[in-house]
């Protein structure tokens, strides 16, 4: 059975090279556009991780990752930020609330398929 990703970024376009590339891999997809959407997507279903933004409208991702960690089917899912913003203060802040890698854009497909490799258990 395929692994379950969740992508959440407010551009449509990136959600769809994101998906292309993982479900080239082998992996089921769930898009979200916004960390509110992302939440109500998440109903209990097995998600192996998580990709996400960190500037997005109605929720932001690290508000999204901190509210992901205070729901026990999701409280140990991996999070990676795929995101423009590479200031040390936003990693930290994206670390202290659950973040497991931090990706910044522009991106290589390849790339993010090999930490997906490294942060979903077989």
């Amino acid at each position: 059975m395929a692994k379950t990703i969740m992508i959440v970024d407010d551009s449509a376009s990136l959600r769809q090279v994101v998906s292309i590339a993982l479900k080239g891999a082998g992996y089921d997809v769930i898009e979200g556009c916004d960390g509110k959407d992302a939440l109500s997507k998440l109903t209990g279903q097995k998600v192996s991780l998580i990709v996400s933004d960190v500037n997005m409208p109605n929720m932001d991702g690290i508000t999204m990752v901190q509210e992901i960690k205070k729901l026990p089917a999701y409280k140990f899912t991996p999070i990676i930020m795929l995101t423009t913003e590479s200031s040390d203060g936003k990693k930290a802040a994206g670390q202290a609330a659950g973040a497991k890698a931090w990706m910044v854009k522009p991106f290589k497909p390849e790339q993010l398929l090999m930490a997906v490799s490294k942060l979903v258990l077989p």
